[in-house]
């Protein structure tokens, strides 16, 4: 039985409004002795929640107070503990990011949604993909490319018309942004433990940003990408509100 409850919020004002009402209602206690988080906001208030109590290990069970919220649950005030025990837990693994920019500095990041490359100027971005060490892709020219997880797949990788996946389905979505050539290319799915290597053709002209999820490295030459097996987050979902129920739905949508 859950006991401890934190409260988080974005800093919009439905969200502040909530925070306020919930905090009223339920016994707050800090996020270092909470059993859950309950995270008020939408889905980029709940991705921020995740990685900052990524190693604290402690569940985040969101309710929507922003817009889309598709990985939140409805908001309701009323029996919050017992929607919380109830609640259903899908534990994820993120990718973790290793850039390297043009001046030879190293970066990392992790991203629960997806590793994103973007071109920063006019001029296409020109990009040579690895999969496991073995080139699969040499010189694409693009505005850029995403590697996506199942948790994003329907954020960036859908918009980008990439493909929606199942939880445990036990792949990542490779995902061309605008390709100019080749034109006909539409991505690809791989297995979830493999690494992808993007090499930047010049860099310094055809200059590229990496972003793992909101972490921007400007100007990267290349940047390796794997599932990051040291870390988890886990996510609270109620039973009929379930997130595998919501990636099958909105692969019929219209």
């Amino acid at each position: 039985m859950t006991k401890k409850i934190a409260f988080t919020a974005a800093r919009q004002h439905q969200a502040q409004e909530a925070l306020k009402r919930l905090k009223k209602k339920y016994v707050n206690v800090p996020a270092s002795e909470a059993d859950v988080i309950v995270a008020l906001g939408g889905d980029g208030f709940m991705l921020r929640t995740l990685h900052r109590y990524m190693k604290r290990g402690v569940p985040i069970y969101g309710m929507n107070r922003g817009s889309v919220g598709f990985l939140m649950n409805g908001y309701s005030e009323n029996a919050l503990k017992k929607r919380i025990n109830k609640a259903e837990a899908i534990v994820v693994n993120p990718l973790i990011m290793k850039a390297t920019d043009t001046d030879g500095k190293k970066h990392s990041a992790l991203a629960i949604n997806e590793v994103s490359l973007l071109r920063q100027t006019r001029l296409a971005a020109k990009i040579s993909i690895q999969i496991d060490g073995i080139e699969r892709m040499n010189g694409m020219i693009c505005d850029g490319v995403l590697l996506s997880t199942p948790a994003g797949s329907t954020a960036y990788n859908l918009s980008a018309q990439g493909p929606i996946i199942p939880l445990g389905a036990g792949v990542l979505a490779l995902t061309p942004i605008s390709a100019f050539r080749p034109r006909q290319w539409r991505g690809a799915l791989l297995p979830h433990d493999a690494t992808v290597t993007f090499e930047i053709l010049s860099p310094n002209e055809r200059m590229v940003s990496a972003v793992a999820d909101y972490t921007e490295i400007r100007r990267v030459a290349q940047v390796i990408v794997k599932e990051d097996q040291s870390h988890t987050v886990t996510m609270l979902h109620d039973p009929e509100h379930n997130f595998e129920e919501r990636i099958l739905k909105e692969q019929f949508l219209p």
